[in-house]
């Protein structure tokens, strides 16, 4: 039985992104040609790898038992050509990194167009995704969370601010129509413009002085968490509410009066992010440069 390494490949690359059109996109492949080599690994093993429908594409038991076997080898594989890079007067490659929303609009725009220029020879792809996931498994080389989203078995290094806050606010015609806030429970009477993670929508919370506030917002605006939170501070900027989210995105409305600070001495601050990555592998040579850039900027 001889199996083409390429054929196995192409299978990762839609399992891991769960279809042949999704894998297209990611690989630069078409989704024929992918479709094609699964069939022909399929063959070559003479058992079912994928389960297609028109849906999804899901791994068989003995999909799932292969790419169980197969991941850690290739994961080898891809740091010993990497470490062909030493030999070469700049790192060069691909560099996948999975991060949040957030640290995608406030905190990469600062580092990344520095490190592109420095490395040019280096090539990022990031996903901006507020989902808890493993970074490994769905095939990045490291991703960007905070401190109570982190793996135990991860490096960790500081990336952004150090301390940020989450910050409320809302339009001055709104307040001047409701009012303004004076304490957190204020914001029960108040049109609040929400957010929902995962796990539903969760309380806003605030502190002062070691008081620590949690307020379950009520209002007329649900945003998901990510790429939500565009709508919900366009909302504000309209005068229907109140919203609160990361300082970093009200910044630019709060410093040139479109918006107005509500409850700022409550603003509750928190630990920056963290650039984290497996800790039991070579590190490749495009996330080693990465990393190494990030801790020059807060040297």
């Amino acid at each position: 039985m001889k199996a083409d390494l390429g054929d196995v490949t192409a299978f990762l690359s839609v399992a891991r992104a769960g279809g042949f059109r999704e894998a297209a996109r990611a690989t630069d492949a078409s989704a024929s040609g992918l479709s094609q080599a699964v069939r022909r690994l399929e063959e070559a093993l003479g058992v079912r790898l994928l389960h297609r429908t028109t849906r999804s594409v899901v791994p068989t038991e003995a999909g799932r038992d292969l790419i169980a076997r197969l991941e850690p080898a290739l994961r080898e594989v891809e740091a010993a050509l990497d470490g062909v890079n030493r030999f070469r007067d700049r790192p060069a490659g691909t560099l996948k990194l999975n991060v949040p929303v957030s640290a995608a609009r406030l905190i990469l725009p600062g580092i990344v167009p520095l490190f592109l220029a420095a490395y040019p020879e280096i090539r990022l792809e990031v996903t901006a995704d507020s989902a808890v996931l493993d970074v490994l498994a769905a095939g990045f080389d490291a991703g960007i969370r905070y401190d109570e989203r982190l793996e135990q078995d991860m490096i960790a290094v500081p990336i952004g601010p150090r301390v940020q806050r989450f910050a409320a606010a809302a339009a001055r015609a709104y307040l001047d129509r409701r009012g303004r806030p004076e304490h957190p429970r204020d914001l029960l009477g108040h049109a609040c413009l929400a957010t929902r993670s995962g796990q539903g929508v969760g309380p806003w919370e605030f502190e002062r002085a070691g008081e620590i506030v949690r307020v379950d917002p009520t209002g007329p605006l649900v945003v998901a968490i990510g790429g939500g939170i565009d709508l919900a501070v366009a909302a504000a900027l309209a005068g229907t509410g109140i919203v609160y989210t990361f300082e970093g995105f009200l910044a630019p409305h709060l410093d040139g009066g479109a918006l107005e600070p509500v409850l700022e001495p409550w603003w509750q601050p928190f630990p920056g992010p963290f650039l984290y990555y497996p800790g039991r592998r070579l590190v490749p040579a495009p996330l080693r440069a990465f990393v190494d850039f990030v801790k020059t900027i807060h040297a």
